[in-house]
């Protein structure tokens, strides 16, 4: 290659990722999370109070959850999906896009953090006596479908590496229909809870708590089911292999964030729950 071609060719991969490092979709992304938070803060006031009707948070809590998704799959789409037959990123960009995820992760410990900081001080004060049985079986199968999803998910990508293809989709496929079930199985919890025991969120301090904290982890576990949808959906069009895979990567890494988190809020709120003292 001449150095004409090659200056050519550099100038490429600059204005490329000049152009993702421009990209106004994290900024929706961003101003989708701002609106989803403050929707689901309206939608809580609104339930203990007259202040403002808690329609108004529903409303906007969808409307930012949806601009949210709309944000990372533009993102996903300039970032990855457009040029992506032309455009190769370089080992410097991969780097970059991992150590993005794993930022991201550090933050978001912050916030589950605040969580379980809240969780420990009303655990130390006055503790209600009189607390429904939250763990059950459907607390056991959850977290084994999670555990299990991890390990499926690991394997899909190893099996990448190794090109073998097939096996690839299939424990992917797999490690979806896992997260899908786990998000199915807590919605049966809150029905169980809810209708069947009157347990709700304004059931003082460890309602408030236990939904919190188990939605926060939730909505993870449900972003967490898009972005290994799009994986697959991009798997199925071949644009992934043993060398470019930065996008299951950071994906990977984020998921099995979630598994860990679930492990903690398990010890700590619902086997922390049955301890009296």
């Amino acid at each position: 290659m001449t150095d004409s071609a090659t200056s050519g060719a550099t100038a490429d991969t600059d204005a490329h990722e000049s152009h993702h490092e421009r990209s106004q979709w994290p900024v929706v992304s961003a101003i989708g999370a701002g609106l989803l938070y403050a929707g689901v803060a309206l939608f809580l006031l609104g339930r203990a109070t007259d202040v403002i009707p808690a329609i108004v948070g529903a409303i906007a809590g969808v409307v930012g959850f949806g601009a949210f998704v709309a944000g990372l799959v533009g993102w996903l789409n300039q970032a990855y999906l457009a040029g992506y037959w032309r455009n190769q990123a370089s080992a410097r960009k991969r780097r970059a896009y991992r150590a993005t995820m794993i930022l991201f992760l550090v933050t978001d410990v912050a916030t589950f953090a605040a969580g379980f900081t809240y969780y420990v001080f009303v655990r130390i004060g006055g503790w209600p006596q009189d607390l429904p049985d939250v763990l059950t079986s459907l607390v056991l199968v959850n977290t084994v479908l999670l555990v299990l999803s991890s390990f499926t998910l690991h394997f899909s990508h190893a099996a990448l590496e190794n090109d073998r293809r097939n096996r690839f989709l299939a424990l992917l496929g797999v490690t979806i229909l896992l997260g899908v079930a786990f998000v199915a199985g807590q919605v049966l919890e809150y029905y169980e809870f809810v209708v069947g025991e009157g347990f709700t969120l304004t059931s003082g301090i460890f309602g408030s708590a236990f939904y919190g904290l188990t939605g926060l982890h939730g909505l993870h576990v449900t972003l967490g089911v898009i972005l290994l949808g799009i994986v697959f959906w991009r798997a199925r069009r071949g644009q992934y292999d043993s060398d470019r895979d930065t996008s299951i990567t950071t994906v990977s890494y984020y998921w099995h964030f979630v598994d860990v988190v679930w492990l903690i809020l398990v010890l700590m709120l619902y086997v922390g729950a049955e301890i009296t003292v």
